[in-house]
């Protein structure tokens, strides 16, 4: 069966996002959780040498109330450091005189909020599947403190973020939930959690009070950790703060029993502003426990010390006198009891013991050889005969020095416990780690000048296709009786698996088909050996030595952390052999010009009239008429001719100055940038007049090929732009007086969406004019290049104003490069994919995006919005996130359809880029399945494999759009059949 090569690499690559999917869900399962205990286990007795204790209860609760303010990205240095000493006064006065312990608390990766809420009330390390399930978190089903204290009889407040209602429906006895993801307000998110706070504080019928504030992150996402806007919220934050603790302080007059306020955040704060990442900023949470139960000497200096953000949850839990979450892996801060008896101080550590003790137990086979294990024997003989003595009454000195030793013991043992389990938190999912990787095996084909591919379906191939079958079920059904076996395969549904099994066995069966043809075709080729016209230039060379050389960088951290600098390498290195190409074909004219191996005229004769299809004749005639003429510069003359030999020395500066824009990576991030000395309040007269400067000459290089609707549109809809900033304070204007005008600008982004959806609209609609009336090469091209345009549209609407030079220099550079290049010196398509394919690449470094998660701009996401909708938030998000490479695409599908063999150039541009995307997504699947047990894994190697996925995921989008726009060009293509 004869399949056009554009068709076939787009559905390799839907396959290949269901490939990907299926690993992913292997790679990042949910971690490794044992059966339930009884939700009534009786606590462990105290061990005793010799006898039984009598001490068999669990200790009674240390606080009456607990209140738990967390703030949203509330990092470190925000209380501790400088910007505490000046924004937080009162929270700096408890930290330094009063009676409270502070503390770092480490965030592991993912830093996103429901996560961290998790591991702050389970205890557990959640996997890092859970950045995706942020956006719409399940109910927590794990044993939690939350739990514990509503089935203790505990009454629960909750105002803020709705991600604990989610997390804990019909747990709370009153709650007011806010949406987290809004996050172009920071105002009422907070007031609406406030309002409600004298009234609650006045009350006494609760006995754990939750409050989470989202104005600092928004803010932080907003306009970063350097705003002024910072100083004020955390103003606010710390006279309520102040307002919590005096009241509790009053309270506690009366009833004579104390209470406990923890302030928290759940992750820390870039440098860019955002978060889910594992840089410091990130992982460096801000813990301060205040409580009059805890002493301080006159004069006593405190350092915050470093501990686990796990170790909330059993300290929480020991505070209310619940029992430890059964999955935790942290340890309860021991100087919240250091003022508590010392037969209490031992009771409570070995309960955190003997829990962690039963949690590694089920977790790991050999529990007896754990470091940690024994240790924890070794402390209960301690305890065991501390017990014994203190029962007898023994000496108080020696039972003060055993006393001693066995908790400087349980301490030690807590240590190696927490870090045995931390280590082992998630299970991979080996079986459901499957790659697709077909499209490698039809390059040569894809590559001809037919652009068709020959796809096996014989008896033969059905016989094998039932071998295939029939193995892999046999191997499905040994994984899943295996008693140890962990398999998300296994979990579906048995027609489910059979599905899968059969696709699977297809695309065996075509692999082996295709390596059967393959090899019979090259023993008749040495047989009778052809004559070839194949000849390899630079530029052939840079662009595969360049594609492997990038694929090999993936296999070290350092390199993804700054694979920027890989494609800012690239794209250079490509000006420079432009450059190179443009000057040798001036100067030196058709006779030192290689042939590129696309541009192979001789073999294209002999073929086109033996050949059936007379469309893919007439194409391949065309081809060769085409590439018969003067490949060099000679049809340019005069300022044309300059501009050519000059444009790869303009797109050069173009990238050199996009590189100053915005810092991304890792190693430079932190340094300062023009994109940072724009967003200043200082600057906002530059910012404002570059912004109108960078709207016109986006207006100026788009509307030349735009219908006269469209035309129209677009430079309405570029003005609602500017607008919209304007409303939103980011630029000046006049009719905006005082900072009293600034609004969410809803109004002034709906206005330019409804000009985008009307670009778009007209766009299509001469698409499929062209279809169905076979308009012609004209029309179709004009609504492609008004989709285009309203692409750009909502491109310039969604980047903040400062990464506008970005879009321009973006669309400056595909004119220059199709005027004066790619037509002049008429490269092939599959060399012009491969060069959209890296500009664009480059571009999604160029905006300030990387690697890291916390680069993500989710604002864009809210951008005419005025409450959170999943779905249109979702799309714009990874719409702003990937416009470079989607601008790029779209550019590509515009240039190849003004070709007169637009047909062959489209599908097998539509295979080269596929092919591009995928192969380093393959290699990376299989690298990453390899380095599983890295250090870096969750933290480097993670969050780019997330990035991959997603970018197939845009390839596979972009794909069918490809073979969408083949098909249209379809009905035009038949009238050339004609006329040949």
């Amino acid at each position: 069966m004869r399949l056009g090569c554009g068709a076939f690499a787009a559905g390799c690559v839907v396959i290949e996002v269901l490939g990907v999917a299926l690993f992913l869900r292997g790679f990042f399962p949910a971690p490794a959780r044992p059966e339930p205990e009884p939700p009534a286990a009786p606590a462990a007795p105290e061990p005793m040498a010799g006898a039984s204790s009598n001490w068999t209860e669990r200790p009674p609760p240390l606080f009456r109330k607990v209140v738990i303010m967390l703030i949203d990205a509330l990092r470190d240095d925000f209380v501790f450091g400088s910007k505490g000493v000046k924004f937080m006064p009162y929270t700096t006065y408890l930290v330094e005189k009063g009676a409270a312990h502070s503390f770092v608390a480490e965030a592991k990766p993912p830093t996103v909020t429901m996560p961290r809420v998790k591991a702050l009330m389970t205890g557990s390390l959640p996997g890092f599947v859970d950045v995706v399930r942020n956006l719409n978190s399940p109910a927590l089903l794990e044993d939690n403190v939350v739990t514990q204290a509503k089935a203790a009889g505990k009454r629960i407040i909750f105002y803020g973020d709705e991600t604990w209602v989610k997390l804990f429906p019909k747990h709370f006895v009153e709650y007011d939930g806010t949406t987290s993801f809004f996050v172009s307000d920071y105002t009422e998110v907070d007031d609406n959690v406030t309002r409600h706070l004298d009234k609650v504080l006045k009350r006494g019928d609760w006995d754990v009070l939750i409050l989470h504030y989202l104005g600092l992150d928004h803010i932080g996402h907003i306009s970063g950790p350097s705003s002024p806007l910072i100083g004020r919220k955390l103003s606010e934050m710390d006279s309520i703060l102040m307002r919590i603790h005096t009241s509790l302080l009053s309270e506690e007059r009366e009833a004579l029993s104390p209470s406990l306020l923890v302030l928290c955040g759940d992750h820390g704060m870039s440098e860019s502003g955002g978060h889910g990442a594992s840089s410091l900023e990130e992982v460096n949470t801000a813990l301060l426990l205040t409580s009059s139960a805890f002493e301080r000497k006159p004069g006593e200096v405190r350092p915050p010390e470093r501990v686990q953000q796990t170790d909330l949850a059993a300290t929480l839990a020991v505070g209310l006198g619940l029992p430890i979450p059964q999955h935790s892996v942290g340890r309860f801060l021991f100087p919240v009891v250091q003022g508590r008896a010392l037969r209490e101080q031992l009771r409570l550590l070995h309960l955190n013991a003997v829990q962690l003790s039963r949690l590694l137990r089920s977790r790991i086979p050999g529990f007896e050889r754990e470091h940690g294990f024994e240790q924890f024997k070794i402390s209960e003989r301690l305890h065991g005969n501390w017990v014994k003595l203190y029962l007898e009454e023994n000496n108080a000195e020696i039972l003060l020095n055993m006393g001693a030793k066995a908790r400087k013991q349980y301490l030690y043992t807590l240590k190696a416990l927490s870090q045995a389990l931390s280590s082992q938190e998630a299970q991979y999912d080996i079986y459901s780690m499957v790659v697709l990787a077909l499209l490698l095996l039809s390059v040569p084909q894809a590559l001809g000048a037919t652009a068709k591919l020959e796809v096996p379906l014989s008896p033969m191939c059905s016989l094998l296709f039932y071998v295939m079958f029939l193995l892999l079920w046999a191997m499905h059904m040994v994984v899943c009786t295996s008693a140890e076996s962990f398999c998300y395969l296994c979990n579906l549904a048995w027609p489910v698996a059979g599905a899968v099994l059969a696709l699977v066995s297809a695309l065996l069966c075509g692999v082996l088909s295709t390596l059967t043809r393959l090899c019979v075709r090259r023993k008749l080729l040495r047989r009778k050996p052809a004559p070839s016209h194949w000849k390899w230039s630079e530029l052939d060379f840079l662009i595969l030595a360049g594609t492997a050389g990038h694929v090999l960088s993936l296999g070290a951290s350092s390199f993804i952390e700054e694979e920027h600098q890989t494609w800012y390498f690239l794209v250079s290195t490509l000006c420079l052999a432009l450059s190179h190409e443009s000057y040798r074909s001036c100067f030196l004219g058709d006779d030192e010009e290689p042939e590129h191996c696309p541009r192979v005229a001789g073999e294209f004769a002999g073929t086109a009239s033996a050949l059936p299809d007379r469309s893919v004749s007439c194409d391949m005639l065309e081809l060769d008429q085409a590439r018969q003429s003067p490949s060099s510069l000679d049809g340019l003359r005069g300022r044309e001719k300059c501009m050519a030999l000059a444009s790869p020395w303009l797109i050069l500066g173009c990238c050199r100055l996009l590189r100053s824009l915005n810092q991304t990576g890792v190693q430079w991030a932190h340094r300062p940038d023009l994109g940072h000395w724009l967003t200043s309040s200082d600057h906002q007269a530059e910012l404002s007049v570059l912004a109108a400067l960078s709207l016109l000459a986006i207006f100026a290089l788009v509307q030349s090929r735009c219908s006269s609707v469209a035309k129209g549109a677009l430079a309405l809809g570029l003005l609602g732009v500017y607008c919209y900033r304007a409303a939103t304070g980011h630029v000046l204007s006049p009719w905006q007086q005082d900072n009293k005008d600034v609004s969410r600008g809803i109004i002034e982004a709906r206005f330019v969406y409804v000009f985008v959806l009307g670009i778009l609209f007209m766009g299509i609609k001469d698409m499929l004019k062209s279809q169905v009336l076979a308009a012609g090469i004209p029309v179709k091209t004009v609504g492609l290049w008004d989709v285009y345009s309203g692409l750009v549209l909502l491109t310039a609407l969604l980047f903040r104003p400062h990464n506008l030079p970005v879009l321009v220099c973006s669309l400056l550079i595909q004119t220059m490069m199709t005027k004066f290049i790619w037509r002049p010196l008429r490269h092939g398509a599959a060399e012009v994919t491969v060069m959209h394919y890296w500009f664009g690449q480059a571009f999604f470094y160029f905006q300030g995006n990387s690697n890291n998660i916390a680069t993500v701009d989710i604002s864009a996401g809210f951008v005419g919005l005025n409450t959170y909708v999943e779905v249109p938030a979702m799309f714009l998000t990874a719409f702003a996130t990937y416009a470079g490479p989607v601008l790029w695409a779209s550019h590509l599908v515009n240039f190849l359809s003004w070709e007169p063999n637009s047909g062959s150039a489209l599908r097998r541009a539509c295979f080269c880029y596929a092919l591009l995307s995928s192969v380093p997504v393959s290699a990376y699947v299989v690298l990453v399945t390899a380095l599983r047990y890295h250090l870096f894994i969750w933290s480097v190697f993670s969050p780019k494999l997330l990035y991959e996925g997603m970018h197939l995921l845009v390839t596979a989008a972009l794909c069918l759009g490809f073979t969408a726009v083949d098909r249209a060009g379809a009905k035009v293509d038949a009238g050339k059949v004609a006329h040949c």
